[in-house]
């Protein structure tokens, strides 16, 4: 999908997909698998026991508990199936916008309604703006949630655990409960360190859903993983016998093998990316030094403001949620550099005149992406003066 879904001569950084080769250890897992003939249905106690040893050797999470765990298809599914547990359909789903579009999507597929708490101007939650937006949730419901993105995709923000103790002290006073997702999380770069939600004093009733995709790039081998708070370990057992029917057999087997064995594969992975991140600063500030941008602390994905370009309008031609939609500074660089690029205002309040940009590819990709970007940049027309008393 990466590279077919535009022409030949586009460069494709837009979907959280990475240019990378599979890690030993997955590919040893699924040769065996194949070899030995077992395509049969899955059993999915080690992947939890997996997730269990890589959460206490990278984030200090000892008190993980494979027992309250359910295999769902994917992190957004898995989301979904567990707001059927603890929301009814009409019931707010708070997001931070501006967001991982999918979040809208899912959540008004499902028949809740999102209610959004923008980030801050440095793009860090903002406790007044969800102290606010958990009210307007209650008000609209009785069983509200809080969808958290934990590390935040698109901005790449790790949340400290101090923000999360403020999220887990909101979320108790205003009854609302906390889902966060968690699929980023073994993607912290260097300089910052996650804390899963789950081990946040106050947690207790809350769920995370994660999944070895991302870190591994297995998105097409489906697997995941919802995780219940000891307080909420009742209501994951309520989840539906036929949603574990989800997963592939072969995406257990995949991500637990990345889990348990490829560990030394995310080093240099993470090594590569952090490079990338320098270039990337790099190659903006020689081509594009008007795009505004701030360093991730995780994921491979950058955030870039490109409002200077005065492309962006408050109703940029879509809808939050629809990532089809090509529009605002992302349709320049996808008809003027060849480029794709997500739409910024797919991804909700907040997003109108950004691109979203994957740098996991190669320096020769990234580097000729960004020329040719710089290149449509000075060579577009300049956009119209706005007069502020009109």
């Amino acid at each position: 999908m990466k590279w077919r879904t535009f022409a030949p001569d586009v460069l494709p950084l837009w979907v959280a997909e990475m240019d990378v080769h599979l890690a030993p250890a997955v590919v040893d897992a699924l040769h065996r698998a194949i070899e030995l003939g077992d395509t049969g249905y899955a059993n999915p106690t080690a992947y939890a026991e997996a997730f269990g040893e890589f959460a206490a050797q990278r984030w200090g999470w000892t008190d993980f508990h494979p027992g309250r765990t359910a295999v769902v298809p994917d992190v957004m599914l898995g989301t979904v199936e567990v707001l059927r547990l603890v929301t009814d359909p009409g019931d707010a789903v708070v997001v931070c916008s501006p967001v991982y579009p999918p979040f809208y999507a899912f959540v008004t597929h499902a028949g809740r309604r999102v209610v959004e708490a923008p980030l801050a101007a440095d793009l860090r939650m903002d406790p007044a703006a969800l102290d606010e937006a958990f009210r307007r949730a209650r008000d609209h419901g009785s069983r509200p949630a809080f969808l958290l993105c934990n590390p935040h995709n698109p901005t790449g923000v790790v949340p400290h655990r101090a923000e999360l103790e403020v999220v887990a002290d909101l979320a108790g006073r205003h009854g609302v409960r906390v889902i966060s997702d968690e699929i980023h999380a073994p993607l912290a770069l260097p300089g910052a360190a996650v804390t899963p939600y789950l081990t946040v004093a106050g947690s207790q009733d809350a769920f995370a859903v994660t999944s070895a995709s991302k870190a591994w790039n297995l998105a097409g081998l489906k697997a995941a993983l919802a995780v219940a708070g000891p307080h909420a370990a009742a209501d994951l057992a309520r989840m539906p016998e036929e949603v574990s029917h989800g997963p592939s057999h072969l995406g257990v087997i995949a991500h637990t093998a990345a889990l348990r064995m490829g560990g030394e594969w995310l080093d240099g992975l993470l090594d590569g990316l952090h490079t990338n991140r320098t270039l990337l600063e790099e190659l903006l500030a020689d081509h594009l030094p008007t795009v505004g941008y701030r360093r991730p602390e995780s994921t491979y994905l950058a955030w870039l403001d490109c409002r200077p370009f005065g492309l962006h309008t408050d109703r940029p031609g879509g809808e939050p949620g629809v990532v089809s939609e090509v529009a605002g500074p992302a349709k320049m660089f996808l008809d003027r550099a060849r480029v794709a690029l997500s739409s910024g205002h797919a991804f909700g309040t907040g997003g109108a005149g950004f691109v979203r940009l994957n740098f996991a590819t190669s320096p020769a990709i990234l580097t000729d992406a960004v020329v040719r970007m710089g290149r449509a940049a000075r060579d577009a027309p300049s956009p119209p003066r706005v007069d502020p008393d009109s």
